[in-house]
């Protein structure tokens, strides 16, 4: 382990000059959902590609419900259905209206839609089949319908092109694809889009105490709480996680266990084991990895001036450099690090810009002063009012404090330079939640 003191933003710094993107791939739609775009998206087919009726009614010509009213209505000949999909639509004439489907196209002829409850149902069915009296068998094309309210021009008409023109830019590169997005593609013609893959993240727990939930606990034994809350923060930050239950505190069985774990890793995560304690087994298991004749491969064991997260590892491993980062045992320690450190890392594979988690200042809402210790940037956790642009602490700050860490939905950020916060005092906080 190294001697020197490092801080946050040194480590954090190394972490993020070390990792590449990952390479691009062309996936299918399906495939792609929570990548990144790596080129801009342009339309190649207008939306909607032609005028549609956006209501359930009758296609009709302006003149012919010019002064329509209840009295007075205008009586329409219906010459034909149009429906979604349909082709070969008829041509609406003077004095005529054709029924028509929510999405369908608008027919030659036609100026507006008036939807059906607008008029009085017609006496040929179609579309007003809902209002057509029980037992009354639709007959086709054909009948009239009574129109009691005039209609502007494209009244009811959605307009080709309203929504996005060819040659516009539906998405940008960078952009991460969520169900929209998705949609957006699918319905522009894109089967397959150009991204860069959600990073693939393996979390390794160690201990000999640890026990997985659902078994019984033995006499000293904990149930292992990281890997799971660790392997959910990674798909937090848009990875695919897995995670591999606890490894006991054996070197070799760690190597081993890592070892093949890189089939399936562009990021490893270990918790626990770092520390200064006679069974470190990820210190003593990886501190002689690497490839002497590439520079910054293996891991490098560090102190950081932070509380919690002081022991931390990070370097790379494997024949292709897998990076790996090592994080403390203890529930807040790792998962604090995690926050800081691994799903920056994360969001740097995905090919993000902004890797960072959101900070805002607030107002410190408590009612004691504070404490943190000189020389080290403390984390303690908070319950973020975004009405009211106060932060409240959650908890102590031990780091084994697991159940305050649930109720948490930030970081709140003491200083090196400060030992103490006041009541009322404008703090940085870290969102998390």
């Amino acid at each position: 382990m190294s001697s020197t003191i490092w801080s946050v933003d040194d480590h954090l710094e190394d972490i993020l000059g070390a990792i590449r993107p990952l390479d691009p791939i062309e996936l299918q739609l399906p495939d792609a959902q929570g990548c990144v775009l790596v080129e801009d998206v342009t339309v190649s087919v207008a939306l909607p590609p032609f005028d549609n009726s956006s209501m359930d009614g009758y296609a009709v010509r302006t003149a012919d419900v010019a002064g329509a009213t209840e009295e007075f209505p205008a009586v329409l000949t219906v010459i034909g259905d149009v429906a979604a999909g349909s082709g070969g639509q008829p041509t609406v004439g003077p004095g005529q209206a054709a029924r028509i489907m929510t999405g369908a196209p608008l027919p030659p002829g036609a100026e507006a839609v008036v939807p059906v409850e607008w008029t009085d149902g017609g006496t040929g069915g179609g579309a007003a089949t809902a209002m057509r009296p029980a037992g009354e068998a639709p007959d086709g094309a054909s009948g009239e319908v009574r129109v009691h309210r005039p209609a502007e021009a494209r009244a009811h008409v959605r307009a080709r092109g309203s929504d996005v023109q060819a040659g516009d830019l539906a998405l940008e590169a960078g952009t991460v694809l969520g169900p929209p997005q998705i949609g957006l593609l699918a319905a522009i013609g894109r089967a397959t889009v150009r991204v860069r893959p959600r990073p693939r993240v393996v979390v390794l727990s160690t201990g000999n105490e640890l026990v997985q939930p659902g078994e019984e606990l033995g006499e000293g034994q904990i149930y292992d709480s990281n890997s799971f809350a660790l392997c959910a923060a990674a798909r937090d930050a848009g990875a695919l996680s897995y995670r591999v239950g606890a490894v006991t505190d054996d070197a070799e069985t760690l190597r081993a266990t890592i070892e093949d774990q890189l089939i399936r890793a562009d990021l490893l995560v270990t918790t626990g084991g770092v520390s200064v304690g006679a069974y470190d087994v990820v210190k003593e298991a990886l501190s002689s990895v690497g490839d002497a004749d590439v520079p910054g491969s293996g891991i490098d064991f560090r102190k950081l001036a932070m509380q919690p997260g002081k022991p931390q590892g990070f370097g790379s491993i494997g024949p292709e450099h897998t990076p790996l980062l090592a994080l403390p045992g203890n529930p807040v320690s790792s998962y604090v690090s995690f926050e800081l450190f691994v799903h920056p890392a994360i969001r740097a594979l995905m090919g993000l810009k902004d890797v960072h988690r959101p900070k805002v200042r607030a107002v410190l809402k408590a009612d004691r002063t504070l404490s943190s210790p000189s020389g080290k940037r403390q984390y303690l956790r908070g319950a973020y009012d975004r009405a009211s642009g106060t932060v409240s602490p959650v908890g102590g700050s031990g780091s084994h404090l697991i159940a305050a860490l649930a109720h948490a939905d930030c970081l709140i950020v003491v200083p090196e330079t400060d030992t103490s916060v006041e009541p009322g005092a404008e703090v940085e906080v870290v969102l998390i939640g």
